[in-house]
C-alpha cells in the first residue's frame, strides 16, 4: 500500500490547496549542496550581516520549491506534472521562517492543462512570493468546466 497522498479526484476553478514549511539552516546549505548556488547571501552569516537584509536569506527558488510541494501533494496532487512557474519574489525568507503555499485552480485551460494562483505568505501572513503555474493534472482527476469545443477525455 502507497503512502503517497492521493490525487483530487475532481478539479474546478476555485478548488485550493496549501502546504507549510518551515525553513531550516540545513534546507538552504541542503538546497547549495543540491543547485551548486554558493552565494554567500544565503550560506555566510558575516557576509549577509553586511547586506540590506542583515542576515542569510533562503535561496528564492527554494521558497518556490515549497509551491511544487503543494501542487504534488495537496492539489491536484500525486502524479501532477508542472510545466510552468511565473513568480515574483516581494520579500525574504529567512531561516526559521514557517512559509506557507497555496495554490488555487484559477482556470482549466483544456483537460490536461491547468492555471494555478500560487502564492507564499510567511509567518506573519507576509506575501513573499505571488505567482501562477501551468500543471498537468493526474489523468485519473476528472476535470470539471473544460472550455466548450473542447473533448472532456482524450
Amino acid at each position: 500500500m502507497s503512502s503517497y497522498p492521493k490525487p483530487r479526484t475532481t478539479l474546478q476553478v476555485g478548488d485550493t490547496g496549501k502546504f507549510t514549511k518551515t525553513i531550516s539552516e540545513k534546507d538552504i546549505f541542503r538546497f547549495a549542496d543540491a543547485s551548486g548556488d554558493y552565494n554567500p547571501l544565503h550560506i555566510d552569516e558575516a557576509y549577509a550581516r553586511s547586506t540590506r537584509f542583515g542576515k542569510r536569506v533562503a535561496h528564492g527558488i527554494l521558497t518556490a520549491g515549497i509551491i511544487s510541494t503543494v501542487l504534488a501533494s495537496d492539489i491536484p496532487g500525486i502524479g501532477t506534472i508542472f510545466l510552468q512557474l511565473e513568480i515574483r519574489f516581494y520579500k525574504p525568507v529567512f531561516i526559521n521562517d514557517r512559509v506557507t503555499a497555496t495554490a488555487m485552480v484559477e482556470e482549466i485551460m483544456q483537460p490536461d492543462r491547468v492555471r494555478m494562483l500560487v502564492a507564499c505568505v510567511n509567518q506573519n501572513g507576509e506575501d513573499v512570493a505571488i505567482g501562477n503555474a501551468i500543471v498537468i493534472p493526474p489523468k485519473e482527476t476528472e476535470v470539471i468546466g473544460v472550455p466548450s469545443g473542447r473533448p472532456e477525455n482524450e
